[in-house]
């Protein structure tokens, strides 16, 4: 099977073009890098020409409201109207839980206006939204950083390792398309602020957690529902501290 996935050279694209190749897939790995421009439509027709299968693992540049919002509603109507053309008979995409939770947010307003998108086109679809990844949790300390401080929520959050993530997306790449979303959690639900003191505290970063429940994730405030997936979502298996253990020597 001819599978294109957007976004390719990122985090999870990379994990799952191998992914996807190890199991005999024909896979491409569309990126503006290689030629493919979802923004601008160059190199899109020709990457889709006798693809049964588009994954969309692509994300803005820039998480600016504006331009955030231009990135995916640009990006998401070339796409699918390429797809549409094409013939492609499912299209995948990764979005974020909570994201219709949290439109105080440009990013996830951006998100939504992504999957809308994706709900209003007639090719059939799939929509995994994933919970935080682990691998993230440097770049959400940095962003509440003053000083020596980090003032986060408290709130509920449930995170993923990246690997689970690509398993998870190679699976219902392969599957045929629900025309609905598929929610993706880790195992454990944790306080977002004790588990960002955990990942400091673990690579022997000074900096000091402080709760605050006004504190704003992406621009919007938090509660205990606005990461947490609904009922039955996906639960994935690695463990935070089993990720820090085995990712704290390549630190």
């Amino acid at each position: 099977m001819k599978i294109v996935v957007i976004g390719g050279s990122g985090l999870i694209g990379t994990k799952l073009v191998n992914k996807l190749r190890e199991l005999g897939h024909e896979v491409v790995a569309a990126s503006p890098t290689s030629g493919v421009n979802t923004i601008t439509g160059e190199g899109l027709a020709e990457a889709l020409a006798g693809a049964q299968v588009v994954v969309d693992v692509a994300n803005s540049p820039s998480f600016e409201d504006a331009a955030v919002l231009k990135f995916f509603e640009t990006s998401g109507r070339n796409l699918l109207a390429a797809e549409a053309a094409a013939g492609v008979g499912h299209h995948v995409a990764l979005s974020v839980v909570g994201t219709d939770r949290l439109l105080q947010s440009g990013y996830f307003r951006a998100k939504m206006a992504q999957e809308d998108l994706i709900k209003a086109s007639k090719v059939p679809y799939t929509i995994l939204r994933s919970t935080q990844f682990f691998e993230f949790l440097n770049g959400i300390a940095q962003s509440a950083t003053d000083g020596q401080t980090v003032r986060l929520s408290p709130a509920f959050v449930q995170p993923v390792v990246s690997d689970d993530v690509a398993a998870a997306m190679a699976d219902v790449t392969l599957g045929a398309p629900v025309n609905g979303t598929v929610e993706l959690a880790g195992p454990e639900r944790l306080r977002l602020d004790e588990l960002v003191q955990r990942f400091l505290s673990a690579n022997h970063d000074a900096r000091q957690v402080v709760a605050d429940v006004h504190a704003r994730y992406f621009g919007a405030e938090l509660n205990d529902q606005s990461l947490i997936p609904g009922d039955n979502p996906r639960i994935a298996p690695t463990r935070f501290e089993d990720w820090l253990s085995r990712s704290r020597p390549q630190r």
